[in-house]
């Protein structure tokens, strides 16, 4: 129930673990500020302007390396890096994580259900809803990403149309838009299946593998698990499958050659 209440906070901008730390940051942020007007007395180099306050880096470490994100746009990245593609394009990833990853050595075209103006180098932006994409798309390339993207479609979230079997409908166009033998990265979260409404659907790992092998070998499967830890490349034994790798909200990332 707390849990519930928190996320109902959160739709509206209210973290309580944000506001504890900052409430903590606050005295220090006082005893900083007296100190420097104290040297600061009879010198006029840098006038004290408006302040600013930023509370909660002190307790913070240099960068969240247990992140699920974090991970999986580096591993995936490292992956197409090594792969080499003729054509690499994605599919809603993050703009300030993966596609920038990729884009640092090659170019990449993103499509998104979201429009973007801005013109960067090596980045073509797209956009097209893939729920239903057009027929001159089929066979568009040999290396396709999707990174934590088929969990969100048809929950309206994006402005997306709401569509029970939206994932369904994706994942069957990300196959067309994908030529014979090409690879395709995908990452998702992996649980207990379910609609989290309207953030997204957790899959189960056996669910995922029944939508992918009529289609795809599974090159390599790596997951990140629910402390954030990356393993790579394991074995999609059965038993820890069914188990979905112990994972109650994990992220599982899937290299995949398209068979058929």
């Amino acid at each position: 129930m707390l849990r519930k209440l928190f996320r109902y906070l959160a739709a509206f901008g209210i973290y309580p673990k944000l506001v504890t730390s900052s409430l903590k940051g606050w005295s220090f942020f006082l005893r900083d500020l007296h100190e420097l007007r104290r040297q600061a007395k009879g010198r006029s180099e840098f006038p004290l302007a408006d302040h600013y306050p930023i509370l909660r880096e002190r307790f913070e470490t240099n960068g969240d390396l247990k992140s699920h994100y974090f991970h999986e746009d580096l591993l995936v990245a490292q992956r197409v890096f090594e792969n080499n593609p003729l054509k690499h394009v994605d599919v809603g990833s993050r703009v300030d994580g993966f596609v920038a990853h990729i884009a640092s050595f090659r170019s990449i075209e993103v499509f998104d259900i979201r429009p973007q103006q801005a013109e960067v180098k090596n980045i073509r932006f797209v956009t097209a809803d893939f729920m239903d994409i057009p027929q001159e798309l089929h066979n568009y390339t040999d290396s396709l990403s999707s990174l934590n993207v088929i969990e969100h479609f048809g929950l309206g979230r994006y402005g997306d149309p709401v569509d029970y079997d939206g994932h369904i409908k994706g994942l069957d166009n990300m196959r067309k838009v994908l030529k014979l033998g090409g690879k395709f990265y995908l990452s998702t979260p992996i649980g207990p299946q379910r609609i989290e409404f309207n953030a997204h659907r957790v899959f189960s790992v056996d669910y995922m593998l029944s939508l992918f092998t009529p289609y795809y070998s599974i090159d390599r499967f790596s997951f990140v698990d629910d402390h954030g830890d990356l393993h790579t490349n394991v074995s999609l034994d059965a038993t820890k499958v069914a188990d979905n790798f112990g994972c109650r909200f994990g992220f599982g990332i899937f290299e995949m050659t398209k068979i058929s």
